[in-house]
């Protein structure tokens, strides 16, 4: 993989800051860049991702897949030659005890559009 230029990425927040940036080989899977997200997570920040499966990475508009691998994800490779690629991480908020919200969940919710056409 000599000939594979490492793709330099920054993963913004939904507060607006950054981590990052870092390198990373177009083989990287998109599990592997959660777990490196989850563990520069700042600490001093309220509601953070407890696993990666809480958190999700877009790019370009596209939610990246765990399994996948940045170049099978088509990160731009090469197209920003010298750049910064910029992610956006959203974290999953975090659920309520599944034992309290039971009977809210039991009942379907019935399907209401309030749209109007003019």
């Amino acid at each position: 993989m000599a000939g594979e230029e490492l793709l330099e990425l920054k993963f913004r927040l939904t507060d607006g800051t950054d981590i990052g940036p870092c390198k990373y080989e177009p083989a990287t899977t998109i599990t592997a860049l959660k777990e490196s997200i989850l563990a520069q997570w700042p600490q001093e920040k309220e509601n953070g991702p407890k696993s990666v499966n809480d958190m999700k990475l877009i790019n370009a508009g596209k939610i990246l897949e765990n399994s996948k691998t940045l170049a099978e994800s088509r990160v731009p490779v090469g197209e920003n030659p010298g750049g910064v690629i910029t992610m956006h991480v959203v974290v999953r908020p975090p659920t309520a005890d599944k034992g309290s919200e039971k009977p809210q969940s039991d009942s379907p919710k019935p399907n209401k559009c309030a749209c109007s056409i003019l």
